[in-house]
């Protein structure tokens, strides 16, 4: 399963706006590599600062 995503992907996973990702990301100094969030990272610093963060969903094959 990957785990480094777009913001726009992040966003429509968490119900929330790319650019308000993007600057959470640059808030809390979470990299963002040639374009992607690393999700496990976001979703470790959102429950450290009391966010709720949805379980990632499962693809159906």
């Amino acid at each position: 399963m990957a785990n480094h995503f777009t913001p726009e992907e992040l966003a429509k996973e968490m119900g929330m706006e790319a650019q308000g990702i993007i600057e959470f990301c640059l808030r809390e100094s979470i990299p963002i590599y040639k374009g992607k969030i690393d999700r496990s990272l976001l979703a470790v610093v959102m429950r450290a600062k009391g966010i709720a963060v949805p379980e990632p969903q499962a693809v159906s094959a």
